[in-house]
């Protein structure tokens, strides 16, 4: 087989992940008061400067200090994730409110924490996008996608050939995970990532029984 199978010459796409951190800030805006840290607007607002400094610095090909502003961004989402649930279960048996807004901010939250952790695992995988597009190798170094188990012989035949994950492919790991509460069809390599696959659990675990089990009636 030829070295083609294993070189990757396509950048790796950013958008994604953008609107991902977009899509984290309009969430968080949109949960009642009591269930965010500071005003809804703090976040959003972070998420915005910090985005300016990050992009410029992919632009510009310094990618050590985008890979720590990128970072430091996952870091505050999550802190600011983490606080809400903490909010979440401290407020919750005094809340009066109806069930269906209380469901709604159930699913901002854990849509919210889907989009979190796929940021880390995207952010953190062979150390970063900047790490992977500078080596151009087949797969992935912390996750066993299921394009990784195929035989390179047979790559080309399902359209595995010259394949990495993409934000898309870490995005529906953290969804199954926060589903079905473990790992699904791309087992877990990294500590780091088996740490990070704890915490979002953890957390997906916290907003389904706290709060859906409360709208609902059951607490």
């Amino acid at each position: 087989m030829t070295a083609s199978l294993d070189r990757i010459d396509k950048p790796e796409p950013r958008w994604q992940a953008l609107l991902a951190l977009i899509a984290v800030g309009c969430i968080y805006a949109a949960l009642p008061p009591w269930f965010t840290v500071g005003p809804a607007w703090l976040l959003p607002a972070i998420i915005a400067v910090l985005l300016v400094p990050t992009i410029t610095t992919h632009r510009m090909g310094h990618h050590s200090l985008n890979h720590a502003l990128g970072i430091i961004i996952n870091a505050i989402i999550t802190l600011a994730l983490i606080g809400s649930v903490v909010l979440l279960v401290r407020t919750l048996p005094g809340q009066k409110q109806a069930p269906l807004p209380l469901l709604l901010s159930g699913a901002e939250l854990w849509l919210a924490n889907v989009l979190v952790f796929a940021l880390w695992y995207w952010r953190l995988d062979g150390g970063g996008p900047n790490a992977r597009d500078r080596r151009r190798e087949f797969g992935s170094r912390s996750f066993v996608f299921p394009q990784m188990q195929i035989e390179r012989i047979e790559r080309g035949r399902f359209g595995a050939e010259g394949w990495r994950p993409g934000f898309v492919d870490y995005l529906f790991i953290a969804f199954t995970q926060s589903s079905t509460f473990g790992p699904t069809d791309a087992p877990l390599l990294a500590h780091w990532a088996k740490g990070l696959a704890m915490c979002q659990i953890f957390i997906s675990l916290s907003i389904v029984v706290l709060l859906i089990s409360r709208a609902v009636g059951i607490l």
